[in-house]
């Protein structure tokens, strides 16, 4: 039996502020796994968007993001609800929880600290990868259904392979029928994709699913514009479990990382 489609707002974006917390998503943030559900991307773009509107301090920016994906995150009406479990001076713990249908989908906490000029001692061991311009076009929605992927632009360096690959992302849309968000919510937006951009397995029946079940985001430096470098690797273990692993990017260069627990599933 078919589950029953949510009512989608309508717009070239991704959610529809309703006022209060609470959004409804659009086609664009539709899943990969199941055409009822959101896809993980966006709606971390929007958790980390509602994050840095809490209580925001000129002082200080958010450090980790660490998502906890409790279920299918249903499409429709949802509310978020952003508060503070540990103010202090120089470091803070906020937390922000999706709730739809009456359930929490999804759980994010966000460390904030405190900035300081450190540019004597500033060094990035990560390498850098081609430009977007250096790379090639790539079709993400021939390999993936669902309409956050058609929603991206992609460019795909040489070298790519099945578990391996360099890709960059950009989009369009912006998170909100507002159009008000900040560099980092909108990039924070497009990390998850990082699991589907080089998939060790094709995707669908036949195969093997492997959803993740969280997202740790760590950065060593406020990425800004509108291009997202992925520099991944994704491993499989014999026991049902993965990881995919990635070296986050904007034009500037290398920004953080990324870390994705996999469920491995016959389909």
């Amino acid at each position: 039996m078919t589950k029953e489609l949510p009512e989608l707002a309508e717009g070239d974006f991704y959610y529809q502020s309703l006022g209060g917390g609470r959004f409804r998503s659009t086609i664009h943030a539709q899943g990969a796994w199941n055409e009822h559900e959101q896809h993980m991307a966006p709606a971390a773009g929007l958790m980390a968007d509602s994050l840095e509107r809490h209580e925001p301090r000129a002082d200080m920016r958010m450090a980790r993001l660490s998502y906890e994906i409790l279920g299918l995150i249903p499409g429709g009406e949802f509310h978020i609800e952003t508060t503070t479990l540990r103010p202090g001076r120089t470091i803070e713990l906020l937390q922000a929880e999706l709730v739809a249908n009456n359930r929490v989908a999804i759980r994010a906490t966000a460390w904030r600290m405190i900035t300081s000029d450190t540019a004597a001692v500033a060094a990035v061991e990560d390498a850098a990868i081609p430009a977007p311009d250096d790379c090639k076009p790539f079709d993400g929605a021939a390999i993936w259904p669902g309409g956050y992927i058609r929603s991206l632009e992609m460019r795909v360096a040489e070298g790519h392979r099945d578990g391996a690959g360099t890709v960059w992302l950009r989009t369009g849309h912006p998170l909100t029928d507002k159009a008000d968000s900040s560099d980092f919510a909108r990039l924070m937006g497009l990390v998850d994709t990082a699991n589907g951009i080089a998939a060790r397995v094709p995707p669908g029946e036949g195969s093997y699913a492997f959803p993740n079940l969280d997202l740790q985001i760590h950065m060593y430096r406020r990425p800004e514009g509108e291009w997202l470098g992925l520099d991944n690797a994704v491993s499989f273990g014999a026991d049902g479990i993965g990881l995919t692993s990635t070296v986050l990017h904007d034009l500037q260069g290398p920004f953080g990382r990324a870390e994705q627990i996999l469920t491995l599933r016959r389909t």
